[in-house]
């Protein structure tokens, strides 16, 4: 019996959904590809009609983050209405320094659990980690409000597209830097202190209203 037309395409994500929850578990270097396949509910025979080595699916699980369907949980919560411009942005941070994020380490963003592995692996790993880089910095640079630090040294805070660039790179820092140090604490309320502390000075520095962080 032929397979249907998108057998394989559905496939393919199923291995990348198993990728993706086992390389947030574990890391990228930890996980065979027999253990990813088993999660896919495969064999790991089928494993290269998809993929040309590990290192390639590497970076697509990497990648597989943002083009997937947002997964049950934080995710799915956050995005579940459409959205863009300043909405999305203001989501985007508000979700990802949230305690539903922090607990949901198989659904994580990959540029949490995964920047150490990323930095010693290949260069197509690198690549698909500054693609989500570069995803987030542009959707907070779209709609950053005026700039507090430029006001304060005494300019007009008129747009200027590469100190508005800068400042997105800086809330998308302190959004994963500040997940990293809630996750590796061993104290919860310390986890919420560092978490709420990374929240509010990046909703400062992108110029925005407070609100609180759950």
């Amino acid at each position: 019996m032929p397979y249907a037309p998108d057998h394989k395409a559905e496939t393919r994500t199923r291995i990348l959904d198993s990728a993706r929850r086992l390389f947030n578990r574990r890391g990228l270097t930890e996980i065979s590809i027999d253990e990813i396949m088993a999660g896919a509910g495969l064999t790991r025979g089928g494993f290269y009609s998809h993929f040309n080595s590990k290192e390639e699916l590497y970076a697509e699980a990497i990648l597989h983050f943002v083009h997937c369907r947002p997964s049950p949980g934080w995710q799915q919560h956050a995005f579940e209405t459409p959205m863009d411009g300043s909405r999305l942005a203001r989501v985007v941070l508000d979700a990802y320094l949230s305690r539903a994020h922090a607990e949901d380490v198989d659904g994580s963003c990959p540029m949490i659990g995964l920047a150490t592995d990323v930095a010693r692996g290949s260069g197509a790993a690198k690549a698909a980690y500054r693609q989500i880089l570069a995803m987030m910095t542009g959707i907070f640079a779209e709609t950053l409000g005026p700039d507090a630090f430029a006001l304060a040294n005494g300019h007009n805070g008129a747009p200027d597209d590469a100190s508005d660039h800068q400042r997105a790179l800086a809330v998308v820092a302190m959004c994963v830097g500040g997940m990293v140090l809630a996750r590796a604490v061993d104290d919860a309320a310390t986890a919420d202190t560092v978490r709420a502390a990374a929240h509010r000075y990046a909703v400062a520095l992108a110029g925005w209203a407070q609100p609180e962080v759950a």
